[in-house]
């Protein structure tokens, strides 16, 4: 039987995942055709903001890779754009990218081609520097002049300048947002919401000139906007500027098909085109019921209809959608829903903690839950969503709907058991309409361990990633598991079917005979392991389970450690490294800073750069210079390279600022010198910060301490990467004696006790805070004994770059470089 034709025009979100779900269902009724004006597969383009900020790779943001399309017979024409559609002879026309001209017949077709950023009709538009924000070709843009260029201005205070706005700063530019409303983010925030995240970002760096209206855009000689122009006359220096205020639906190409187009391409219910039935259109240059959609979860329900109908089955029917905003703009938690403004006919209930801040908004019209605003704390955002989308009267828990889903009966939601409480019918993913029980269902059914799995075989958390935590939780006591770098009941490699757990505990029981298991070949051996001589996986985790399980007593294999660890350097991509001596608590002296400098200017290194942790980092170091380096400078490793503690970053604290309450860099250099030779499952980071305005960023760090009047408050796995993590508040301590004991028993608890490249936030969510604080805060005994391992494990560990002997530091890689070069 001949397969009919169904082509695509667009290789966006919704396009793509109408394909997805037609193949489901139907994988053998079409041959497909898909055309992208795009070089690139099918990406996430919300996650562009992070590619800016420089926490992602392009790679890593693809949803569809090249073999997909190959995999499902799906003809690409990537970077090709539509230029004619012949609806009579159903025939589409294109140009690729050298001008080839390339044609497709069509039994049915998709219009997806999304939409078009706005820019704005002033003079200077079209001046060099002067770009929109909407996909790869714009952030690469921003990623080249940032690294050239110093002034950056954002035109639009919604989430996309905003967040291009955090990613140019954090290209080390110098960024205003120039926003004509009177507070940020007016179409999902209200006032009060909108200027607490101002506060916030100013605190940052960045700056707003709220209510500026643009005049026009000043040019330089050699053509590159210089500046920008208000209407009061004023200027503002601007290398690049950013165009970030809305967009438009793209349908050029329908009206010069003739298709009906009013706010976007009209469709019906079907998602067919009112004015021809073989057409479809989906996305966000759609207009259903006259509204056009611009976020994922709309068009994911629209592309689940369209495919339906598609493959014949002719049942569903899109009827509009009902909308809910969750956000993490720049590490921060927004979320609205409904009529979050209200009107003369709603009533208000409002907690406003600006300190804290938390601010939460619910709207109430008659006895129904109508709209909701929260800022810094959306936890119950999805069930304020479902009570709205319910219209289930609140009259019966009124008092309590400000404190959330939590305080309704025993159903607890911190932590696991916020998913535990959760129906299957719950919505977890909003982007993807994806509900616990299918989350649930594919993790018992397909053994998923991670994340990453369970985002492939169900979508929930692969769009936005504002549910991921939650997905998190629902993979913890659905599967057991965890969702970090090395899963509990996943093997550790190709090498064994053993997972982490069995490992450590295999070499932690003594063996019949009463010996110990002390080396990499003797944990080979005994668990029977594939490949006699490990991999590059299991070898590090080994080994490092081996020193920390029976320190002074199991030997450090360097050859089982990664290169850098070996090297006792970070390696950089041209082949150099990079050498980061430790500075106590950040603080250095004129004489450290005078060798530095010597060091710089005999071994010609090109960079010296200050790091985020208060250190220096001298990059570009040759591998035959680094031990005289090392010499030179004189100072300890800063184990910048290891699975140990980096740093301990500080505030001055009362010694010095006039808010300080305690001595916060005394207190960071104590802790650092008390552990500073720690090796872990992963890096580890420390901070204090000697009042609670909190300057050394203590609430996202491993171990965080902050001064108060009384003494100091501590907290624990906090993360700042790519996916930022806030740390849970653990104890309040008086003394400092008492910050060094706590700090190190959980530090031991969680080297005895964690997986090799498992940070302390994903120890933490899988052995859970009740048990850690029943380990530490309860157990005293335990929490004195845990301390005092660490220190028997510490005492005596030498520094690799002085004592190379004791290090087992390998001088001959260092020699063999000299020797070649």
């Amino acid at each position: 039987m001949k397969k009919a034709k169904l082509v695509m025009v667009g290789n966006g979100m919704a396009g793509v995942r109408t394909l997805e779900e037609l193949l489901k269902i139907a994988p053998d009724l079409y041959d497909i055709t898909v055309f992208g004006a795009e070089p690139h597969p099918n990406y996430n383009r919300i996650l562009l903001s992070p590619v800016l900020a420089g926490e992602q790779t392009l790679d890593e943001i693809v949803l569809n890779d090249w073999s997909w399309y190959t995999d499902n017979g799906v003809t690409l024409h990537a970077g090709y754009k539509v230029t004619e559609v012949d609806r009579i002879r159903r025939v589409v026309h294109a140009v690729g990218p050298n001008g080839e001209k390339v044609s497709a017949e069509y039994d049915r077709l998709i219009m997806a081609t999304g939409s078009n950023p706005f820019i704005l009709p002033i003079p200077g538009k079209d001046l060099k520097g002067v770009l929109a924000y909407r996909d790869i070709a714009d952030t690469q843009a921003m990623i080249d002049a940032a690294a050239t260029y110093k002034h950056a201005v954002v035109i639009g205070g919604g989430l996309l300048g905003l967040e291009a706005a955090n990613g140019l700063m954090k290209r080390g530019m110098t960024v205003s947002v120039v926003h004509v409303a009177p507070w940020l983010m007016e179409r999902q925030l209200d006032d009060v919401a909108g200027k607490m995240l101002q506060g916030s970002l100013e605190a940052r760096g960045m700056k707003f000139l709220i209510g500026a209206q643009t005049q026009e855009l000043v040019g330089g000689e050699d053509g590159r906007v210089k500046a920008i122009r208000f209407k009061d006359g004023t200027e503002l220096p601007a290398d690049l500027l950013v165009m970030a205020v809305g967009i438009r639906p793209n349908t050029a190409l329908a009206e010069s098909m003739r298709l009906y187009v009013n706010k976007g391409i009209v469709v019906s219910d079907t998602m067919q085109t009112v004015t021809d039935p073989r057409i479809y259109a989906v996305g966000e240059c759609a207009a259903h019921r006259g509204i056009a959609y611009g976020l994922v979860a709309p068009l994911f329900e629209q592309g689940k209809v369209l495919a339906t109908h598609l493959a014949e089955f002719g049942i569903g029917r899109y009827t509009g959608s009902l909308t809910s905003t969750k956000l993490k703009v720049t590490g921060i938690d927004l979320f609205s829903a409904g009529n979050f403004m209200g009107d003369d006919n709603t009533e208000e209930i409002v907690m406003s903690d600006p300190s804290g801040g938390v601010y939460k908004k619910l709207v109430i019209q008659g006895d129904k839950l109508v709209g909701a605003c929260l800022y810094g704390d959306t936890v119950d955002g999805s069930w304020y969503f479902k009570l709205l989308r319910e219209g289930r009267t609140v009259n019966d828990i009124r008092d309590k709907l400000m404190f959330g889903e939590s305080h309704l009966g025993d159903a607890g939601h911190q932590g696991q058991s916020k998913a535990a409480a959760m129906a299957d019918s719950d919505e977890v993913c909003g982007c993807n309409g994806v509900t616990k029980g299918t989350i649930c269902k594919a993790i018992k059914e397909k053994g998923l361990f991670t994340l990453d799995e369970v985002k492939k075989h169900t979508k929930a958390s692969a769009s936005c990633g504002s549910c991921t935590g939650l997905v998190e939780q629902i993979l913890m006591f659905t599967a057991g598991g965890d969702y970090s770098a090395t899963p509990k009941l996943k093997a550790m490699c190709g090498c064994t079917e053993h997972g982490h757990a069995a490992v450590r505990e295999a070499i932690r029981t003594p063996l019949p005979d009463g010996s110990k298991l002390l080396t990499t070949a003797q944990v080979f051996a005994h668990l029977n392991w594939k490949t006699p001589n490990g991999c590059a996986s299991c070898r590090p985790a080994i080994n490092y389970y081996l020193i920390s399980t029976w320190p002074k007593e199991a030997k450090d294999d360097p050859q089982s450690r990664f290169i850098n660890e070996r090297s006792h350097a970070n390696i950089q991509k041209d082949g150099t490294y990079s050498v980061i001596p430790r500075m106590w608590g950040g603080e250095t002296t004129a004489d450290e800073l005078r060798r530095i400098a010597d060091a710089v200017d005999k071994y010609k290194i090109p960079t010296v750069k200050v790091t985020g942790g208060q250190r220096i980092d001298l990059l570009g170091v040759k591998k035959e210079d680094l031990v005289n380096v090392w010499k030179d400078i004189g100072m300890p490793s800063g184990h910048a390279y290891a699975k140990a503690l980096r740093t301990v970053k500080t505030c001055v604290g009362s010694e010095w600022c006039r808010m300080g309450t305690q001595d916060s860099t005394q207190m960071g250099k104590d802790l650092e010198r008390a552990m500073w030779r720690m090796y872990a499952p992963h890096k580890v980071k420390f901070a204090v910060s000697g009042c609670p305005r909190n300057c050394a960023e203590a609430g996202i760090k491993d171990v965080g301490v902050i001064g108060v009047d009384s003494g100091w408050e501590m907290y624990i796995a906090g993360n700042g990467g790519i996916k930022t993590e806030v740390a849970h508040f653990f104890v309040k301590v008086k003394t400092a004696a008492e910050v060094l004991e706590y700090t190190g028993a959980f530090c031991e608890l969680y080297r005895q006790e964690g997986w090799y490249l498992e940070r302390t936030v994903h120890y933490v969510n899988r052995v859970g805070l009740d048990y850690v604080k029943k380990r530490i805060l309860e157990d005293h005994e335990g929490r004195r004994a845990l301390w005092e391992q660490l220190q028997f494990a510490l005492d005596g560990e030498p520094d690799p770059w002085f004592d190379l002997k004791e290090a087992a530091v390998d001088t001959r890689q260092f020699e063999a470089v000299s020797a070649l070069s």
